[in-house]
């Protein structure tokens, strides 16, 4: 039960951890972007990693984590797979309207049911199914306003959908299977995470933007909110890897959807971004099927739970009956040898 409280203790923190650093970098990010005119995020992703991995190193160093080796081929085509995924969702926002973007982030949770569900043998129970439903219909009633196809747009956010699901998928099997940790996977993959975004990143942001990150003019102004949201990064990146790693894809695929619902709401608060009452129906629908999601993954973890106990406890019934059985049978058997023995004498 202790370590079952602690384990819980920690998926608690985590997902904490993780609603707070990143409502706390996109309000950053978008004051940086916005208002202050800085428009390349892959590049500043790329500093993010590069941050991330610098800051990991020094904890090693000081000896705060082990580093476990992993295979180099697996880290880095999942490093690789990773770095990917952010590119093609910055390039997805750049070619869809806003609207069609925030469905290519809705769709990423029941695509990833379905791979879990064919590759995995993962099951999801139709109460699960029927919160995760709720859930996307308020987010997308909260967030998406237009809805503009074209071709090369669309091509661009399934290579999104797809490179992010398994990219996740990944993160939490990998650190299950290799018994590593969500610090020493980010440890040995933010490097190549970073390299690829940091040579595509002044590419791609000046084909999305016709700016020129060497040429921009960095005041000190800019420089003070690059280096907050470097800094804010590093716990936006490792409370990623540990909440995919404590507890799996989906869920933090719902923990996402909730940080859009707070941001939506801090916009409105502190950067007085319209609100409508279509916000707010939007975001009552989403945080009750979060709700639901939530009660139900409760529930269903202690039914598990107690399968498992049960289980263990018909196991040692088993193994004391069959210890009885050995003992008793010895017995009766040396009572036999000894009355042959007295029949003889």
């Amino acid at each position: 039960m202790g370590e079952i409280s602690s384990f819980q203790l920690g998926v608690i923190g985590a997902l904490f951890l993780s609603v707070a650093s990143s409502v706390s970098i996109v309000i950053c990010n978008k004051a940086l972007m916005s208002n202050l005119g800085f428009p390349f995020a892959t590049t500043l992703t790329s500093w993010h990693l590069m941050v991330t991995y610098c800051t990991l190193h020094v904890a090693h160093r000081l000896n705060l984590f082990e580093s476990k080796p992993i295979d180099t081929k697996t880290v880095v085509l999942f490093g690789m797979l990773n770095g990917i995924s952010i590119g093609f969702l910055n390039l997805s926002l750049g070619f869809n309207s806003v609207g069609f973007y925030q469905m290519t982030k809705l769709a990423i949770i029941p695509f990833t049911v379905m791979l879990e569900t064919i590759f995995l043998n993962k099951q999801f129970s139709s109460r699960i199914r029927l919160s995760l439903f709720l859930l996307l219909v308020g987010v997308g009633i909260a967030s998406v306003t237009d809805l503009q196809l074209n071709l090369m747009g669309t091509v661009l956010s399934l290579l999104a959908i797809m490179t992010t699901c398994v990219g996740q998928i990944l993160t939490n099997t990998i650190q299950k299977r290799l018994s590593v940790s969500s610090t020493q996977l980010l440890y040995q993959s933010a490097p190549f995470q970073a390299a690829i975004l940091f040579v595509s990143g002044p590419f791609l942001d000046q084909c999305l933007t016709n700016k020129n990150v060497f040429a921009y003019k960095y005041s000190p102004v800019v420089l003070a909110f690059i280096i907050l949201s470097c800094l804010i990064s590093v716990s936006v990146n490792f409370s990623t890897f540990l909440v995919i790693g404590k507890t799996s894809p989906v869920t933090y695929q719902v923990l996402g959807h909730l940080k859009t619902c707070l941001v939506l709401g801090f916009g409105y608060t502190l950067l007085h971004d319209p609100f409508t009452e279509r916000n707010l129906i939007g975001i009552l629908i989403a945080i009750g099927g979060m709700g639901l999601y939530s009660y139900f993954c409760t529930q269903e973890s202690k039914k598990k739970q107690g399968d498992l106990c049960l289980g263990s406890s018909q196991i040692k019934d088993k193994e004391t009956a069959a210890l009885l059985a050995g003992v008793y049978g010895d017995k009766e058997s040396h009572e036999v040898k000894k009355s042959s023995k007295d029949s003889v004498v």
